[in-house]
């Protein structure tokens, strides 16, 4: 008699999944699909006070400085809530003339050296005036340090150029700086510009002669730089030995997941879709044979079986140009942990939740979105792992750049 009781007991929770199973499945057979998970979170204001935010980046230094590159040539400075008021450094006499409404070139990335706390040592990437006749302009990698006697001021008389690469239109340029857990320096480059990378017989993505439609790995340490002897193409004739991973078409922005140390990279698409990208060592992404998981412009007798998909990839009817982000880390927003945010120039933004070997994306709702014409421009990680967003509204008197801090909703 005491045996029926516990073997009921023993079978409950198999019974009440199974149950759940079976409303499960007449909800799909009725058209009805499980409720997805719903992930939110709060934007708060760090800063509005300067237009085109492009790029974030902490010094690792303890200070709690966050770091802002203003597309128009200037590094800003957030300490302790506040926006310092003279900027960090100035390069916009540098830049090649850039056009107020629109434009991809600019200051468009920033790294700080792993050894900064001793060394002060940080690097940006700008686009200056043509070095060659017949290209648009050149993306330049300069190093500079921060003055021995304040530390929100840079050493312009430091200013040395590390690597000059010539652009042949004004478009797809990539910018993105990121010291990687091995110390070295990694450097996304898009495609050259244009459209459909007409560039040579294969296009720029698939030429391993040029950095161009590339992410690079170097060591800044070296005079001016010097190439790992580990990567992939160091011992390929013909091939440049900086490269790391190829058949990019304008990688905006990657980053490191910090716990996984995997590499994550929003690459921009042509037409109709826009890809996630994990980054491995020598690893062909496609470009221009393929646009996401899709032919785009495939030579005869062209064997597809060594081209890396990407993790997830979207249409236009969603968006319109990929902005990378990062994988949750941080300690405000528990949901978050383990998921990749990024978003879309148009102002939707998303998460990728990892469900075995593939990823899900999700909606991510932000409440106190400023306004419906927002685009998101690219994000930020502090050092406790907390996420940024940066944005721009345009109006009536023209574009006006926001920075918000991602909290608990």
């Amino acid at each position: 008699m005491k045996l029926f009781p516990r073997m009921l007991r023993a079978l409950l929770p198999v019974l009440l999944v199974q149950a759940a199973c079976a409303n499960n499945a007449s909800k799909e057979k009725a058209g009805k699909q499980p409720d997805a998970p719903v992930y939110k979170a709060k934007l708060q204001l760090v800063t509005d006070a300067f237009i085109s935010p492009v790029n974030m980046a902490v010094p690792g230094d303890g200070s709690g400085r966050l770091f802002f590159c203003q597309k128009e040539g200037k590094v800003w400075i957030v300490q302790q809530n506040k926006l310092l008021p003279a900027p960090f450094l100035d390069v916009s006499r540098e830049l090649v003339n850039i056009n107020p409404g629109y434009d991809e070139r600019g200051l468009l990335g920033m790294a700080f050296h792993p050894e900064f706390r001793t060394n002060h040592k940080f690097y940006v990437y700008y686009s200056a005036p043509a070095e060659k006749k017949g290209y648009n302009h050149t993306s330049r990698l300069v190093e500079f340090t921060a003055s021995a006697t304040n530390p929100n001021v840079a050493d312009l008389a430091s200013r040395r150029i590390v690597m000059e690469v010539d652009e042949p239109e004004s478009n797809h340029n990539g910018g993105q700086l990121q010291f990687g857990p091995d110390g070295y320096l990694y450097i996304g480059l898009g495609d050259g510009g244009g459209g459909g990378d007409r560039h040579g017989t294969i296009g720029n993505g698939q030429d391993l002669s040029t950095l161009l439609g590339k992410i690079l790995r170097i060591n800044v340490n070296g005079t001016p730089y010097a190439v790992p002897p580990d990567n992939p193409f160091v011992n390929h004739p013909g091939a440049r030995g900086e490269i790391w991973a190829y058949g990019l078409r304008n990688p905006w922005r990657f980053s490191f997941d910090r716990k996984s140390k995997m590499l994550f990279a929003a690459d921009v698409g042509q037409d109709k879709y826009e890809e996630v990208d994990v980054i491995i060592r020598g690893g062909n992404y496609g470009w221009r044979i393929m646009e996401g998981l899709h032919d785009y412009q495939v030579p005869a007798g062209t064997n597809k079986s060594g081209l890396i998909a990407p993790i997830h990839e979207y249409s236009h009817d969603l968006g319109i140009s990929i902005t990378g982000g990062y994988v949750y880390r941080g300690n405000m927003i528990p949901a978050l942990k383990g998921a990749y945010v990024f978003g879309d120039y148009n102002g939707k933004s998303f998460v990728l939740i990892p469900q075995g070997k593939s990823w899900q994306r999700v909606n991510l709702e932000l409440v106190g979105l400023p306004a419906e014409n927002m685009q998101i421009l690219s994000w930020g990680e502090d050092e406790q792992g907390e996420l940024y967003m940066l944005t721009s509204i345009s109006g009536r008197n023209g574009f006006q750049g926001a920075i918000y801090k991602l909290i608990k909703a």
